[in-house]
């Protein structure tokens, strides 16, 4: 728990409440509003709790107005230039970075869980042809409790371990299967000998037909994407992570209640609705028309891509994001492609255009990833379940830590009630 640095007093009629403030290791004070109702009988009310802390966390900390993301307080940047997915997936999940041998267990791990158990083939052929990949990974990893019931119980420190293992390896298994499936092409099993990006892309683009041989640029494009997307502080899908654990639910369905949020379009859809976006525009010739439409407050469109909800200043994943997309576009050659074309022109002019930068509309990650991840060939249906592939390390990592919390209690938010107040019953002959 934080520090407590005295009390606010808060003045109810002809009562005073005093309210502990906590103080944590980086960013503002909290006030403390547990004893709130029981001292005052009154509630706070926080649609959307954006500005109440629902728990305390040392995995992630966001500045949105410096524009700054650490994961246990290591910036995002130095962790982008040095490190590699596994192991910010061993920081977020243990604390601290690995030794050496660590990392080498650590990998080796999660290597060997790569594979999902046989059965769960004959478990994906009950979707539809056209299932969206989304629908199906929230069906898959909540039926891995029923495939895995040996790793559920939650109150069991080793099976909580084992849980977190089989969902960081075996969830990349999963999304490609999911694609493989909405396009009619066989499954492709995991390989030892790859690393864990590029395992995910030969899963999901080599056919047994003819090889297929992982680019390290494009290998390193996609660790990049899964290292920026691991964990983001108390977001929604994150939240309904804790909330639905906070049950006691096992491990698989919190993270499939958290697949079922991040699909929501306002979430995790976003990269796909920037570059539906620069679909619609078509041709770099319109771009004019579309920004004076985004200037234009009478006109519900909405350019996406450019700004961020907590991100006050530049997005600290974009930055990185747009290294990535360089080179990725370089190496695959891409220079025609007029929606990329679009895409470069409205980065240019938002980085340049005085009604961006006073409002800070800088390009965010959804902006570069879903040019990078169209580069690469993968549809728009399957940005979300990529987004999905790499959150899962911090909800289980978030999981974990409000499982170990004394704490702990199930998640139940109150409410400001506007309905009928108490009334009567009628028979139907006298309405």
């Amino acid at each position: 728990m934080a520090d407590t640095k005295g009390s606010a007093t808060l003045t109810i009629g002809n009562k005073a409440i005093d309210l502990p403030i906590h103080s944590p290791t980086v960013g503002p004070d909290v006030l403390d509003i547990r004893k709130l109702y029981a001292q005052g009988d009154v509630f706070t009310y926080d649609p959307g709790f954006t500005s109440t802390a629902s728990c305390s966390s040392t995995i992630t900390y966001i500045d949105g107005d410096k524009g700054e993301l650490l994961y246990r307080g290591y910036p995002i940047e130095q962790l982008a230039e040095k490190s590699h997915h596994l192991e910010v997936c061993y920081l977020l999940l243990y604390g601290e970075l690995p030794t050496a041998q660590q990392m080498v267990d650590f990998e080796t791990r999660v290597t060997r869980h790569t594979m999902v158990h046989e059965q769960m083939h004959y478990f994906f052929r009950g979707f539809r042809r056209d299932a969206h990949p989304m629908a199906t990974m929230v069906g898959v990893v909540g039926a891995m409790s029923a495939f895995y019931h040996d790793s559920t119980d939650v109150n069991d420190p080793w099976q909580r371990e084992v849980a977190a293992i089989r969902m960081v390896a075996k969830i990349p298994t999963i999304a490609a299967m999911a694609y493989k499936y909405s396009i009619g092409q066989p499954f492709v099993y995991p390989k030892n000998s790859l690393d864990y990006a590029g395992n995910f892309l030969h899963m999901c683009f080599a056919v047994p037909a003819e090889d297929y041989v992982v680019d390290p640029i494009l290998a390193k494009a996609m660790d990049r994407i899964m290292m920026l997307h691991a964990d983001h502080e108390q977001n929604a899908s994150t939240s309904t992570v804790r909330l639905a654990g906070s049950s006691g639910a096992n491990p698989f369905a919190c993270i499939a209640a958290g697949i079922a949020c991040l699909w929501g379009p306002a979430h995790g859809g976003a990269n796909q609705a920037c570059l539906e976006m620069l679909r619609e525009i078509g041709t770099v010739d319109r771009i004019p028309e579309f920004i004076a439409r985004a200037k234009d407050k009478n006109d519900p469109f909405r350019l996406m891509g450019f700004g961020h909800r907590v991100y006050k200043n530049f997005d600290p994943r974009a930055k990185v994001m747009k290294e990535s997309a360089d080179e990725v576009l370089g190496l695959l050659g891409i220079h025609d492609n007029e929606t990329l074309k679009v895409a470069k022109e409205l980065e240019r002019i938002a980085l340049e255009d005085p009604y961006f930068v006073e409002k800070k509309l800088y390009p965010n990650v959804d902006f570069y990833s879903g040019i990078i991840l169209e580069a690469m060939g993968f549809p728009t249906s399957m940005f979300t379940p990529i987004f999905a592939l790499s959150r899962a390390v911090g909800w289980i990592a978030q999981w974990k830590e409000m499982i170990g919390d004394p704490e702990l209690k199930i998640g139940r938010p109150r409410q400001l009630y506007t309905g009928a107040p108490r009334r009567d019953y009628s028979e139907v002959e006298e309405r």
